[in-house]
């Protein structure tokens, strides 16, 4: 299922800061941490906990939010069905790494180690 102009653009202009709560939320009501939470999205991102708080300040955009990013190598390891797209079929590389976002909270909520949410081969 390909991502539709509009729907990529959507994601683009959301804010990383309004959708933050929501994966602290997730992870939290599911017994894992904050800290868990930052270190997945410092695998991905390359963004420190202060760095992230930093962009959340400042109601950055995801678009905003994944350009001051160094996405990890082993990012296209991130594999699997996310809001009903196929992850590695997405073309828009913001909508991509979002997703990539995504299923990392989502697999960290559902209780998958540390160590295999972090694509380290």
């Amino acid at each position: 299922m390909k991502t539709t102009p509009e729907h990529n653009e959507r994601i683009a202009k959301m804010t990383f800061g309004s959708v933050y709560p929501h994966y602290l939320a997730k992870v939290e009501k599911k017994g894992r941490t904050k800290e868990e939470l930052h270190q997945v999205i410092e695998w991905l991102t390359g963004l420190n906990e202060k760095k992230t708080q930093k962009l959340i300040e400042e109601n950055v955009t995801f678009e905003t939010f994944f350009k001051k990013a160094k996405i990890h190598p082993n990012a296209h390891l991130i594999k699997g069905l996310i809001c009903g797209y196929r992850i590695e079929e997405i073309e828009n590389p913001l909508t991509q790494n979002v997703r990539y976002l995504d299923k990392l909270v989502d697999e960290l909520a559902k209780g998958k180690k540390i160590e295999k949410i972090l694509r380290n081969e």
